[in-house]
Formats: structure tokens, C-alpha cells, sequence
């Protein structure tokens, strides 16, 4: 056998160990990740109910109901998770964080029953839109999207959106 084809060989023999390799993480990985799903497109779109997953919206006004924790059991908590255009029965058992109630946004992490019941088995409730991490507040005034002292920061939905080269504060009327 030449050089040459030796070289091809131990190339080929390396890039088939890689995908190997490559493969069966991927497929490794793929029962241990989690995805963010809405209400709509739960019903869109059922998941199995082996498939952990995350589902995210509001809080259904009027919808939370709480039973105290029976004989050492903790508390069981009943509420539908809404994206304006479906919602989704949820049921937790455990604490809820200080800042879940009506009207909030929450995240809940769970499997979806096969009676349409998703069961959660952690739920993470989401800070409203006027909060802003100090990281995106400094990022904001250094691009000259904000200004303090000239308002409140922009909504949340144009943080990834305004033209960077021109600054919030000279689109801004009535100044």
C-alpha cells in the first residue's frame, strides 16, 4: 500500500470514527432535551406523553385552584396556561413561587397526560415586561438605544428590533 492511499485511509477512517461518535451523542442528547412549547402549539402538534417538555404563557385568570397538602402529601395546585388563543389544563404538586398568580407569566416544566392534563413537575414563574436585567439595561445605554433619564426603557419587544444607527431618543416625539 503507498503513502498516499494509507493517508486516505486512516481520513477516512477518522472522519467515520467522528460521525460515529457524533451520532450517538446527538441521539444521546435527544431524550434528555427540552423544548418550549406554547398552548397553540400543543394543539397543533400533541406531544407523546413520554416526551418532557416545557409549556409557557399566562395564567388563566380565574382559573387557580389550590387543595392543602393532605397527611404529609404537599400541596396540589390546579390552573390553565394560556396564549390568548388556547389554553392548557396544569396540575403541580409542590410550593409555587412567590411570583406566580393570575395574569403572570409562567414556564412549567412536565409531560402532557393522555386526558389532555399536562403534569408539571417544576413551574417557573416569569417576571413581568418591565423587568430588565441590569446586563441589557447597560448594553441599552451604551448603544444609545436609552437614555434614563429621559424615560422608561423601551418595551421588551424592541430590544432586538431598533436600527442601531439611530439612537431611541432622536426617533422619540414630543421632547
Amino acid at each position: 500500500m503507498t503513502r498516499k492511499k494509507r493517508r486516505m485511509w486512516i481520513l477516512l477512517l477518522c472522519a467515520l470514527g467522528l460521525g460515529s461518535a457524533t451520532a450517538l451523542t446527538l441521539t444521546a442528547f435527544q431524550d434528555n432535551l427540552v423544548f418550549f412549547r406554547s398552548p397553540s402549539d400543543i394543539m397543533a402538534e400533541r406531544p407523546g406523553p413520554d416526551r418532557a417538555f416545557r409549556l409557557g404563557g399566562l395564567v388563566e385568570a380565574g382559573s387557580v385552584e389550590r387543595e392543602p397538602a393532605v397527611s404529609g402529601q404537599r400541596p396540589t395546585v390546579r390552573f390553565r396556561v394560556t396564549d390568548g388563543a388556547h389554553a392548557i389544563a396544569v396540575t403541580y404538586q409542590g410550593v409555587l413561587p412567590d411570583l406566580f398568580r393570575e395574569g403572570q407569566g409562567v414556564v412549567t416544566m412536565g409531560r402532557l397526560g393522555v386526558d389532555g392534563t399536562f403534569r408539571a413537575s417544576e413551574v417557573l414563574a416569569r417576571h413581568d415586561e418591565t423587568y430588565m436585567p441590569p446586563e441589557v439595561a447597560d448594553a441599552l445605554k451604551r448603544s444609545g438605544h436609552w437614555n434614563p433619564a429621559e424615560g422608561a426603557a423601551p418595551p421588551p419587544a424592541t430590544w432586538n428590533t431598533m436600527d442601531p444607527a439611530r439612537p431611541a431618543a432622536a426617533g422619540r416625539t414630543g421632547s
